[in-house]
């Protein structure tokens, strides 16, 4: 809530050749009308149910950055499905930095009422927990800006893909050793027998924030 995800997804989406969705977005688009209408119809409860719906449809597509509702996470099937489909990044503001960037925004449904700070605070201490539970990366985000803060994750990501690509590419070949086991793919003219490897792909099929 205020960190900065739709943002710095963009930008992210940007430098991987990516679809970028925002799931609040695309529930709004779905119903017609703003998640505060929602929450004013169906309460928090309703919403939540139709952001798990979106959220397991949107986790199945491949090549996509996702940015996610704040409180998406709360439900262990988001935070299931959203791990399963990619890495997930958690943008971490304190309280008083997301409280700077939304307190004039009308359309925080969770903020409006007597302590609106206070209860950012609280949602805070709520969810901060369950971010780190689901997170493959934890980002400060600080005072820093969109496009710095979006470099860094690029970077952070890169190196997180080559060592996964890594590894799986070891374990690759110590399934397939160069003596004993005869791979039918391998029968293409171009591969030498004992020396081929299963295609890997480097990078996974979803990028969540």
């Amino acid at each position: 809530m205020g960190a900065g995800k739709t943002t710095i997804g963009r930008l992210l989406a940007r430098a991987f050749d990516r679809a970028f969705i925002d799931s609040d977005h695309e529930i709004e688009a779905r119903t017609g009308v703003k998640v505060p209408v929602i929450f004013e119809i169906e309460g928090e409860s309703g919403f939540r149910a139709r952001e798990a719906h979106v959220l397991a449809e949107l986790c199945r597509r491949p090549g996509i950055v996702l940015a996610t509702g704040g409180g998406a996470v709360l439900l262990v099937e988001n935070r299931a499905a959203l791990r399963a489909s990619g890495q997930v990044i958690y943008l971490n503001a304190q309280p008083a930095d997301l409280w700077q960037r939304t307190r004039h925004d009308q359309n925080r449904p969770l903020l409006r009422g007597a302590d609106p700070q206070g209860r950012l605070a609280e949602l805070f201490t709520q969810r901060d927990p369950v971010y780190r539970e689901v997170a493959h990366l934890v980002v400060e985000t600080g005072r820093q800006s969109p496009r710095l803060l979006a470099g860094k994750i690029e970077q952070q990501l890169r190196e997180l893909w080559q060592t996964e690509d890594g590894k799986r590419r070891e374990d690759t070949a110590a399934s397939y050793p160069a003596e004993g086991k005869h791979r039918p793919e391998c029968d293409r003219a171009s591969d030498a027998p004992g020396n081929c490897v299963e295609p890997i792909c480097s990078e996974p099929n979803c990028a969540s924030i």
